[in-house]
């Protein structure tokens, strides 16, 4: 996505309207970046972990282009969309794996560290942070929106802003909010 905006909006624009050669042709510009917000993403799996970046990417790309109802509106769009299906997966695959053990085996987050709020390391499941995500987004949705994008996601605020169509203080302020409201959570 990084290489050109211009050609992924494109690209993005014609699968909208079922060209099925422009989503062949868009998953060379955006593999790095979805890659490199999957290698993020899997940073704090064991290291047993199954659930390699390669296949995080290629489960997000084809479950987002098998999106029929979306209507991309670009690369920062796409990013968006990119997130919310990688923390799916993630969540998906801590569930499944945490049924197959019993329980057992959720996978450690190193939440604390990852958004800013501790120099230490304090593991949180990804299981956990699904749902203390889901519970900040009945409290405010936008709040957890900025999480999403900026955590799952990889985005800059100014990618965050433009996606949710606020100013880049509003995500800043979000975001402040969202990692305080974390913390509390996850502090009880």
């Amino acid at each position: 996505m990084a290489t050109d905006q211009g050609e992924t909006t494109r690209l993005l624009l014609e699968a909208c309207q079922g060209q099925r050669a422009a989503l062949e042709a868009l998953l060379p510009l955006v593999y790095d970046e979805l890659k490199a917000i999957a290698v993020q993403k899997l940073r704090g799996e064991r290291r047993d972990h199954t659930l390699q970046p390669t296949a995080l990417v290629h489960e997000a790309f084809l479950r987002m282009v098998d999106q029929t109802r979306v209507h991309w509106q670009g690369r920062a769009h796409f990013c968006a969309v990119a997130a919310s299906m990688m923390r799916r997966i993630l969540v998906d695959h801590a569930r499944a794996k945490a049924a197959e053990k019993r329980g057992a085996g959720r996978r450690e987050l190193p939440l604390l560290e990852t958004i800013g709020l501790a120099k230490e390391r304090n593991p949180v499941d990804i299981v956990a942070l699904d749902d203390l995500l889901t519970e900040l987004a009945r409290l405010h949705e936008r709040h957890a929106r900025v999480v999403e994008l900026r955590f799952f996601g990889g985005l800059t605020v100014e990618e965050t802003a433009h996606t949710l169509e606020v100013s880049p203080a509003t995500v800043k302020n979000d975001w402040r909010a969202a990692r305080a409201w974390l913390l509390a959570q996850l502090t009880k």
